[in-house]
C-alpha cells in the first residue's frame, strides 16, 4: 500500500489533507473514490487519463471507484476557468453524450470495479426545499472567492445564478455518494472542496480532495482540450495517436511521460536526452500499446513514415460522391468547399474556406488555392487536409 500511496502522492498537486488521506487508508475500510466528468464533450483525451490513472491505483488498492457523469449539471456546464456563461445542453444532449464514457474510461479502469453513476440520479429529485437548504449552507462571498467569478463580478460581466449554483451541485454529488476521496484536475479545486465543507454540514465525514497536474495541449501552451483541438484522445485511431504525439513540444514530453505513462522516468530522461525523435517515437509505440494494443504499433509508424515522407497511405478511407439534384450537383461538378465540409474535413463551409485560404487542402497532391474551384469527375482522386487526413473518393 505505502508504494502505491507514494505513486498518488508524486503525482498530485495537493493534498486536502494528507494526513486524513493516509488515516481513511490505513482505516482498512473500502474506500468509495469519486470522479466527476460534465459530458459536454464525449471524447475523452490524455489529459483525462491523469486523474483516471490515479483513480487505477485506488482501484489495485482495492477501493471502489466511481465515475459520476454530470448528465445534470451538464446542462448548465461547468463555468470554472470562463470569461461568459456558457451555452445550456438539454439533458438529453448530455445524456447521449455521456453514453460514451463507459467505453472510454474502461481502457483505463476496471470495469468491474467501477460504478457509472449519473448525478440526475439525485438531483432531478430535489425539491425547491431541498435546494434553499443546499444555498443556505454556502454564502455569496464565499462562491465570489471563486477567481473566475469574482472577475467576472468585478468587470461587470454578465454572471448568471444558475452559474453560482454549480459548485453546490457539483459539491452534493459528494453527499449523494458519502465519498470518501475525490479527485480531479487543479481547475477543480474549488469545487472539490466545496464538496468537502458540504459534506461536514450534511453531517458525514468530510471526503479527502486531491488535486492533479493539468496536461498542456500539443500547442505547449494551453491545458489539452478537445474544444482547442490541441488534444490526442485515447479513442482515436493508433494512426492519428502517432502523428499527434510525434507533434508535442520537446519541452514538454517529459511532461507526457510522467503523467501518462508508467515508463520510467529516468528512462525518459535518458532517451529525450540522447535522441529527441527517437523519445517521441517510444511515447508514441507506448500510448498506442495502452489504448489500441501492441500489434497496432506497426502500422501505425510505417503510416506516419508514409505520410512523412510525402506519400499517400495505401488504406486510406473511401467516400462514396453522390451524383444526384438533391445533392446539388446535377451529375455534374462539385465546388472544393462543398466537397470538404460533405466528407467531414470541414464542419462548415466558412470553414472550409479558411483550410483552402490557408493552402492546407490538396486534391491527388495538388495544392487547392481558390475558393471556387470546381471539381467535374472526383471519382478516384484522392482528397488531402494537412498532412494526415485522406479520403479517397468513389
Amino acid at each position: 500500500m505505502n508504494n502505491e500511496l507514494e505513486k498518488i502522492k508524486r503525482k498530485a498537486v495537493e493534498i486536502f489533507s494528507e494526513e486524513e488521506l493516509e488515516q481513511k487508508l490505513e482505516s482498512g475500510k473500502k474506500l468509495t473514490i469519486k470522479l466527476g466528468a460534465d459530458p459536454s464533450r464525449p471524447d475523452l483525451h490524455l489529459g483525462h487519463t491523469v486523474v483516471l490513472r490515479a483513480l487505477k491505483t485506488f482501484q489495485e488498492m482495492g477501493h471502489e471507484v466511481v465515475f459520476v457523469i454530470g448528465d445534470f449539471t451538464g446542462m448548465i456546464g461547468d463555468p470554472s476557468g470562463k470569461s461568459k456563461t456558457r451555452p445550456a445542453l438539454t439533458f438529453e444532449q448530455t445524456r447521449k453524450a455521456g453514453e460514451t464514457y463507459l467505453k472510454q474510461v474502461t481502457k483505463i479502469l476496471d470495469k468491474d470495479k467501477t460504478r457509472i453513476a449519473y448525478n440526475s440520479e439525485w438531483l432531478s429529485k430535489m425539491n425547491f426545499k431541498d435546494i434553499i437548504e443546499l444555498t443556505s449552507k454556502y454564502t455569496v462571498a464565499r462562491i465570489l472567492e471563486r477567481d473566475d467569478f469574482k472577475n467576472r463580478y468585478e468587470n461587470n460581466l454578465p454572471l448568471s445564478m444558475h452559474e453560482l449554483m454549480y459548485p453546490l451541485m457539483q459539491g452534493y454529488d459528494s453527499v449523494a455518494l458519502n465519498a470518501d476521496i475525490e479527485i480531479g484536475g487543479t481547475d477543480q479545486t474549488f469545487n472539490l472542496l466545496v464538496g468537502r465543507e458540504l459534506q461536514k454540514d450534511y453531517g458525514q465525514e468530510r471526503q479527502v480532495v486531491l488535486t492533479f497536474p493539468l496536461l498542456v495541449g500539443l500547442d505547449g501552451k494551453e491545458k489539452m482540450s478537445k474544444s482547442l483541438d490541441n488534444y490526442i484522445g485515447i479513442d482515436e485511431s493508433p494512426e492519428v495517436m502517432y502523428e499527434k504525439a510525434m507533434k508535442i513540444p520537446d519541452e514538454v514530453l517529459m511532461e507526457y511521460f510522467r503523467l501518462t505513462t508508467d515508463i520510467d522516468i529516468k528512462e525518459a530522461e535518458e532517451l529525450i536526452r540522447e535522441n529527441i525523435v527517437k523519445a517521441h517515437k517510444k511515447y508514441a509505440e507506448e500510448i498506442i500499446k495502452m489504448y489500441h494494443g501492441e500489434d497496432k504499433i506497426a502500422i501505425a509508424e510505417e503510416r506516419y513514415n508514409q505520410v512523412a515522407n510525402g506519400c499517400i497511405p495505401e488504406d486510406i478511407k473511401k467516400f462514396k460522391i453522390k451524383n444526384d439534384e438533391e445533392d446539388g450537383q446535377n451529375g455534374k461538378e462539385i465546388n472544393i468547399c462543398d466537397l470538404l465540409v460533405k466528407v467531414g474535413f470541414a464542419t462548415s463551409k466558412s470553414a472550409a474556406k479558411r483550410m483552402v485560404i490557408g493552402r492546407g487542402v490538396k486534391l491527388d497532391g495538388e495544392t487547392i488555392e481558390n475558393i471556387n474551384h470546381t471539381i467535374a469527375k472526383p471519382e478516384g482522386k484522392v482528397l488531402q487536409f494537412g498532412k494526415n487526413k485522406f479520403i479517397k473518393l468513389v
